[in-house]
C-alpha cells in the first residue's frame, strides 16, 4: 500500500538543496546543510546546522520525523544531539538539524553534505480524558527493567 502526500518544499536559503530519496526503496528524504562556509564539529560539541529549506506537511494526521544518518553516526559518531527531530504539521519554518559530535576528534560538516534524513510518519490525533483510575494491566506501573532482559 503506497501512501503518498505532496510535500511543499520551500528554499529559504539560495543553493539549499531540495530533499530527496537516495535510492527507490529509502524510507527518508536526505537533509544537506546549507551554509557558506565548512563547519567544525569539535568532539562533544553541538551545532545547530541550517538546511536552507523549509517544509509544508498538509495534514495534522503526519509529521516529519528528523533523524541522524547511519553512516555518520556509526564512522564518525555524529547524531542529532535531540534523538529524534519533529516537525510538526503547522511549522513552516527553515528545518534547523543539531549535531553533536560524540566522536573523539573533530568532524568537518561541509556544504551540500548529508546530514540528517526526514520521514514522513502517520500521527494518531489524540482526545484527551481525564480519569480518575486507568486500566489494570499485566505489568502495570512496572518501569525500565521491569520486564526482564
Amino acid at each position: 500500500m503506497t501512501s503518498e502526500i505532496n510535500l511543499g518544499v520551500k528554499v529559504v536559503t539560495p543553493g539549499a538543496r531540495a530533499p530527496r530519496y537516495a535510492t527507490p526503496g529509502s524510507a527518508g528524504l536526505d537533509l544537506a546543510a546549507c551554509m557558506e562556509h565548512p563547519l567544525e564539529l569539535g568532539a562533544g560539541e553541538i551545532v545547530l546546522v541550517p538546511t536552507g529549506i523549509a517544509v509544508q506537511i498538509p495534514r495534522r494526521d503526519y509529521a516529519g520525523l528528523v533523524f541522524a544518518r547511519s553512516g555518520l553516526a556509526s564512522r564518525h559518531g555524529v547524531a542529532l544531539a535531540n534523538g529524534v527531530g519533529v516537525i510538526d504539521s503547522d511549522y513552516t519554518g527553515e528545518i534547523m538539524v543539531t549535531l553533536i559530535n560524540n566522536g573523539t576528534g573533530p568532524y568537518i560538516v561541509r556544504p551540500g553534505d548529508r546530514i540528517a534524513q526526514l520521514v514522513l510518519v502517520p500521527v494518531g490525533i489524540a482526545r484527551v480524558n481525564l480519569v480518575e483510575d486507568l486500566q489494570n494491566t499485566s505489568r502495570g506501573d512496572g518501569g525500565f527493567g521491569s520486564t526482564g532482559k
